[in-house]
C-alpha cells in the first residue's frame, strides 16, 4: 500500500474531520426538511452487554427519555447461529475474548436524519439493522462480511452509514434508508473507528489489529497485525492514502509504543488529529500538513491499575477522547485509570481527575458545554463541564454501556409502541 506524501496530505488536510458528535451530528445537517418543532435533540447511549439503547436528553439534566431494545430478533439470530457450527464458534470467541464474557448486542448507533429510526451495529450478530423508533420492529438486516460487526459513521448529509467488518478487514458503507450496500473498502487487520470527512467526500478508518490476545509486551507488538489508517474516496471506494503510525512513532522515538489508533478526533480546523493508542496513558498530535507526530501527552497513572498489560480491557489503557466546538478543550476517557479529565489543548495540561468507573467513551453534549462519558462499570453516563472540568451529574443506564452518539426522535416520542 502506498502512503501519501506531505504535499498530498496538505491538500487534503481542509476535507478531514471526524464525525463524533462535537456540536452535532451528520443527522442533524441532513434535516432541513424537517422542522425543529418535529424533532427532539437527545443521545443514544448503546448498553453493550444488555441489548437495548437508553435515549437520553442531549443537554442540562440529560433526562431519561426512552428505550429501544436493539436485539428484537434475538431468538431468531441465535437460532441461525447454533445451527452453523462456524458462526456458532466466532459468537462463543467474542463472548469470551472482546466481550468479556458476554454476548456484545449493541456496538454503534445513529438515527435517521427524520428521526424516526435508529441505526445500530451488533457485533455478536455480525450485523447491521435499522429499527423502527415508532414499534420497535426492524426495517431492514444487513449481514457483515465475515463475523463481527463494529464502530460506524454516518454521512454528513445523513444519507450513508459505514461499519466495520472487524474479522473481514472490510468496511461497508450502505444507504441508510434501505441498508442497500453502496460499496465498500479493504482496510488493516481490525477495522474499528470510522468518520466522514467533513464535506462527505473521505471515509477514514482506523484498524487496531489484533486487541485479544496475550502477546502484550513491546517487542511482541509486530504480532498484533497490519494497523494502519486508511482513507478512502466516500464516491468511489478508491484508496487515497495510507498513514502507518509506526513510522511517525519509530521518527520521534516512541519505538515501544503500539501503533493501533484508537478513538481520535480532528480539530476544529482540520489540521491536526489527536488519538489515543493502545497500552498508553495518553494521547498524541498528529500534524496532517507535516505528515508527523507533533505533541505526545502523557496522562497520570492510577496507582491502583495493575501493571500487568493482559489485564486491560482489549488492550485499551485510555479510551474515548472528544472535542468541545471551539477546539479549546479536549475530554479523555482513563478507562483502565478508572477517570475522565479535560485537557487544555494549547498547552495539554490536564484538569481534575474525575472519578469514573471503566469510562469507554467521551462525547460532547449538544450544546457543546459537556463532556459525556460512558461508566461501563458503573452502568451510567456521567457529564463533566468543559470550563470547569468538574463532574455536574450522573445518569443511570443498562448494562455496559459503550458507545454514545447524538441523535434525532421526533419530539413527542418517548418509547416504542409496541415490540
Amino acid at each position: 500500500m502506498s502512503v501519501l506524501r506531505p504535499r498530498h496530505l496538505c491538500s487534503l488536510a481542509a476535507a478531514l474531520t471526524l464525525t463524533l458528535g462535537a456540536t452535532a451530528t451528520a443527522a442533524t445537517a441532513a434535516t432541513a426538511q424537517v422542522t425543529a418543532a418535529d424533532l427532539r435533540e437527545v443521545m443514544f447511549v448503546g448498553n453493550n452487554w444488555e441489548g437495548t439503547a437508553d435515549v437520553i436528553g442531549s443537554t442540562g439534566d440529560f433526562a431519561k427519555v426512552g428505550r429501544i431494545d436493539v436485539v428484537p430478533d434475538k431468538a431468531e439470530r441465535l437460532a441461525a447461529i447454533n445451527a452453523d457450527p462456524i458462526k456458532w464458534a466466532f459468537f462463543m470467541a467474542i463472548r469470551n475474548g472482546v466481550g468479556e464474557g458476554h454476548d456484545q448486542f449493541v456496538d454503534d448507533m445513529y438515527s435517521t436524519p427524520d428521526g424516526r429510526s435508529v441505526v445500530v451495529s451488533r457485533p455478536s450478530f455480525a450485523d447491521v439493522v435499522s429499527i423502527d423508533l415508532g414499534t420497535g420492529r426492524i426495517n431492514w438486516r444487513f449481514a457483515v462480511s465475515g463475523y463481527r460487526s463494529d464502530h460506524m459513521a454516518v454521512s454528513p448529509d445523513g444519507t450513508r452509514v459505514a461499519v466495520s467488518a472487524s474479522t473481514a478487514n472490510t468496511v461497508h458503507v450502505l444507504d441508510i434508508t434501505t441498508g442497500r450496500q453502496l460499496g465498500s473498502f479493504a482496510t488493516g487487520d481490525k477495522p474499528h473507528e470510522n468518520a466522514f470527512s467533513r464535506d462527505g467526500k473521505y471515509i477514514w478508518n482506523m484498524a487496531i489489529g489484533d486487541v485479544n490476545t496475550a502477546l502484550d509486551d513491546p517487542w511482541l507488538d509486530w504480532t498484533k497485525g497490519d494497523r494502519h489508517i486508511t482513507v478512502v474516496d466516500a464516491a468511489t471506494f478508491r484508496q487515497v492514502k495510507v498513514i502507518d503510525m509506526r513510522q511517525r512513532l519509530d521518527a520521534i522515538g516512541l519505538r515501544d509504543f503500539s501503533d493501533a489508533v484508537r478513538p481520535a478526533v480532528f480539530s476544529p480546523d482540520e489540521s491536526k488529529l489527536y488519538f489515543q493508542v493502545s497500552f498508553f496513558n495518553g494521547f498524541l498530535e498528529y500534524d496532517i500538513a507535516t505528515d508527523r507526530i507533533s505533541r505526545v501527552k502523557t496522562l497520570p497513572k492510577n496507582p491502583a491499575t495493575s501493571g500487568d498489560r493482559t489485564t486491560w480491557v482489549n488492550d485499551s489503557r485510555h479510551h474515548g477522547i472528544s472535542m468541545n466546538p471551539s477546539g479549546t478543550k479536549m475530554c479523555v476517557a482513563g478507562t483502565m485509570d478508572d477517570y475522565a479529565t479535560v485537557v487544555d489543548r494549547a498547552t495539554l495540561q490536564e484538569g481534575p481527575l474525575v472519578s469514573a468507573s471503566k469510562p469507554y467513551w467521551a462525547t460532547v453534549s449538544g450544546d457543546g458545554k459537556d463532556c459525556v462519558v460512558s461508566e461501563s462499570g458503573a452502568d451510567q453516563v456521567t457529564a463533566i463541564d468543559f470550563a470547569t472540568g468538574q463532574k455536574k451529574l450522573s445518569v443511570p443506564v443498562g448494562d455496559h454501556p459503550q458507545r454514545v452518539r447524538l441523535g434525532h426522535v421526533e419530539a413527542s416520542w418517548a418509547g416504542p409502541s409496541a415490540g
